[in-house]
């Protein structure tokens, strides 16, 4: 059963940088294509960012420019560099993969104070 978690969030101020992990297990990582996602307070669950398994990327434009998506096939981990942070910014960020299914992990907090 493929599981995955995320860690890496926190509390930071406007313009500082958070780089958060996925830890995916139980299945080929490499064949996953792996996404964020965030939901604030309040709200729905929105895009954030998303890599294929060959490595295109695809950002929402609310983060285009300041964030990041890589993936480590040798460490079945994927990341989320976020730079130039913003208190809208603020959110669960949950990691997800698809390959004819889809899953996702818990979440992890990202707090970006003004």
């Amino acid at each position: 059963q493929v599981q995955l978690v995320e860690s890496g969030g926190g509390l930071v101020q406007a313009g500082g940088s958070l780089s958060l992990s996925c830890a995916f297990s139980g299945s080929t990582f490499s064949i996953y294509g792996m996404g964020w996602y965030r939901q604030a307070p309040g709200k729905q669950r929105e895009f954030v960012a998303f890599i294929t398994s060959g490595g295109t990327t695809n950002y929402a434009d609310s983060v285009k420019g300041r964030f990041t998506i890589s993936r480590n096939n040798a460490k079945n981990t994927a990341y989320l560099q976020m730079n130039s942070l913003k208190p809208e910014d603020t959110a669960v960020y949950y990691c997800n993969c698809r390959h004819l299914r889809e899953y996702w992990g818990l979440g992890t907090q990202v707090t970006v104070s003004s």
